[in-house]
């Protein structure tokens, strides 16, 4: 997956993929955004851990290539810290582009300031125990979203969106689209018109 794909995703954010890629691939969760302002849209690493267990993280730090997007699972979510300061600082070093956590994390300032971007479901300080082995890269589901391995994660202040890998020429390219018509459409709206008129949902309400 070229750089240049993957940043132009970034930019245009998961809301604009997310709609122009079909409506499909919605992370539908309430995520905290540990470093604020942070965008990224890379491959993902996923792993399904045990239940309120994280062996399978430390596991997966050898097999982390530089740019991808650790997706942490386990069976039921729950507010059980998956990651903290000493396992991002070890996804950091190896070059994750960012870790998403359906559970929670902690040590969340330490976080914040080492600058890896994470987004998690909870911050609470439970551990996890490292007893149980899970698997590392199958299939995972995080908010209703399936996401497969290599599957492109675009995560900003918005939230996530799922690309499947066979579909990110065809979603980049109708983001793109969008975003020209929404440029076009703004500055439109920037003089004066509105969209109860250029979205013809006037003649929906009225029936004019």
């Amino acid at each position: 997956m070229s750089d240049a794909r993957l940043s132009e995703l970034a930019r245009l954010g998961s809301a604009t993929v997310y709609e122009a890629g079909g409506r499909r691939g919605y992370v539908d969760a309430d995520l905290h955004q540990i470093v604020a302002g942070s965008r990224v849209a890379g491959p993902a690493r996923t792993v399904r851990c045990g239940q309120d267990d994280n062996l399978m993280v430390h596991a997966v730090i050898e097999r982390i290539e530089p740019g991808e997007v650790l997706v942490l699972t386990m069976p039921q979510p729950r507010p059980v810290a998956l990651v903290g300061d000493l396992l991002a600082t070890q996804a950091k070093v190896a070059g994750a582009a960012a870790v998403l956590v359906d559970a929670s994390v902690r040590d969340v300032e330490e976080l914040a300031q080492m600058g890896l971007p994470i987004w998690a479901r909870w911050l609470r300080v439970r551990g996890a125990d490292k007893n149980e082995v899970g698997e590392i890269d199958v299939p995972v589901t995080v908010g209703g979203a399936l996401i497969n391995p290599g599957d492109i994660v675009v995560l900003d202040a918005d939230g996530v969106a799922v690309v499947e890998a066979a579909r990110v020429d065809e979603v980049l390219a109708a983001s793109l689209e969008r975003e020209e018509k929404e440029r076009v459409k703004r500055a439109k709206l920037q003089a004066g018109e509105r969209s109860y008129d250029l979205d013809g949902l006037r003649a929906v309400v009225e029936g004019t």
